[in-house]
């Protein structure tokens, strides 16, 4: 875990910085829109990163004027094109691991080996919607 994913603020405190009830932090959370940590005894903790979501959300809601679940489907695609991100990131790496030189062509009759070897492990299906 990164210091910035480290869960450090209680909700009340989060509120405070963001100028919010705490209840629409629960409602956030609610609705999904939200993952703070939470301890032992259940408490919520928002880390740096929470922070920075609940803001992103906020200016969507308040000065753009973005509902609910228009704000729900830009924080899912955002997740999910971070997601894609580090797959192509994982794969660039990968590749350039393998010195990325390419296959030797042999013969007309014979199988043309790929390029890139996919590491099916790591690649996943993507879900639109």
């Amino acid at each position: 875990m990164t210091d910035r994913g480290r869960p450090l603020y209680m909700i009340g405190v989060v509120a405070e910085m963001l100028n919010v009830h705490p209840q629409t932090l629960r409602f956030y959370e609610k609705k999904g829109l939200l993952r703070p940590s939470r301890t032992v005894g259940r408490t919520r903790m928002y880390s740096a990163e929470d922070v920075e979501e609940l803001a992103r959300l906020l200016r969507l809601t308040r000065d753009l004027g973005v509902n609910l679940a228009g704000v729900e489907i830009i924080i899912k695609m955002r997740r999910r094109m971070l997601d894609m991100q580090k797959q192509i990131e994982d794969l660039l790496a990968y590749v350039r691991a393998d010195g990325g030189t390419p296959p030797v062509r042999r013969g007309d009759d014979e199988p043309r080996a790929a390029l890139v070897r996919a590491a099916s492990g790591q690649l996943g299906p993507v879900d639109l919607f």
